[in-house]
């Protein structure tokens, strides 16, 4: 049976102060895991801006409310190489159905944390939790070097359309 106990584990307020140490810590644990450089970068990124939009829309930018990161080295049933980040919150909750960034031709700073975090993961999964707050599954497979062909293919693909708050960009 795998360990369902999270391999690293982060509790941090929702202060902006703390993203660049969120986002080093990802960076840092994505690459042990052996991911390269461009895709440590990424899943930083992505966890960057679910942290900004947990402080900014569920928070209303109050700097004193809890958010959770949790990361596992793969699934959490141990298939599959990659790495697995899960952020919770206690802010208001949302139809997981309805997230979903703006339409890129809509040409204006910000407002594209959705986009970015769907076109880098692999799988994002939004739902709400009981009885506050919301979840933020974030899945990204570690491409072995023997699948790198496979990876490029993936990659030049647009990302996959949400379903019921779920997206899978597995080529």
């Amino acid at each position: 049976m795998a360990d369902t106990k999270p391999h690293v584990y982060l509790e941090l307020r929702s202060d902006p102060v703390y993203l660049s140490g969120a986002r080093q810590l990802i960076a840092s644990v994505a690459q042990r895991l052996g991911f390269d450089e461009m895709a440590c970068s990424q899943i930083a990124l992505a966890v960057d801006e679910a942290l900004c939009n947990i402080i900014r829309h569920g928070y209303d930018r109050a700097t004193d409310r809890p958010i959770w990161l949790s990361v596992w080295p793969g699934r959490k049933d141990g298939q599959d190489p990659g790495m697995l980040v899960v952020i919770e919150d206690e802010a208001r909750q949302i139809d997981p159905t309805i997230i979903r960034g703006r339409e890129l031709d809509d040409v204006r700073p910000g407002g594209l944390g959705v986009h970015i975090i769907k076109e880098v993961m692999d799988e994002v999964e939004y739902e709400a939790r009981e009885p506050a707050g919301m979840r933020l599954t974030l899945y990204k497979r570690l491409v072995q070097k023997d699948d790198s062909q496979d990876a490029d293919q993936a990659g030049a693909s647009p990302a996959g359309s949400a379903d019921q708050g779920r997206v899978s960009n597995d080529g």
